[in-house]
């Protein structure tokens, strides 16, 4: 019986710390994914100009072209 005593000791030690841990890193985590959603934002933005630069240019080399 020791032996399955100090598993669901070493089990239940486990599970505290995690959760002490899990209270103190929650606001890394939290600034992480605000920094990956802030890369996001910025990568649409990015590919929002690229788009619009890209049909601008197309519209223009329409208009040039004589049919």
């Amino acid at each position: 019986m020791k032996p399955v005593l100090g598993i669901a000791a070493t089990g239940l030690v486990a599970v505290l710390l995690w959760k002490v841990l899990l209270v103190f890193l929650l606001p890394f985590i939290g600034i992480a994914a605000g920094f990956l959603f802030l890369v996001v934002k910025v990568a649409l933005v990015g590919v929002m100009v690229c788009v619009a630069i890209w049909l601008l240019r197309r519209r223009s080399r329409r208009e040039e072209s004589p049919v």
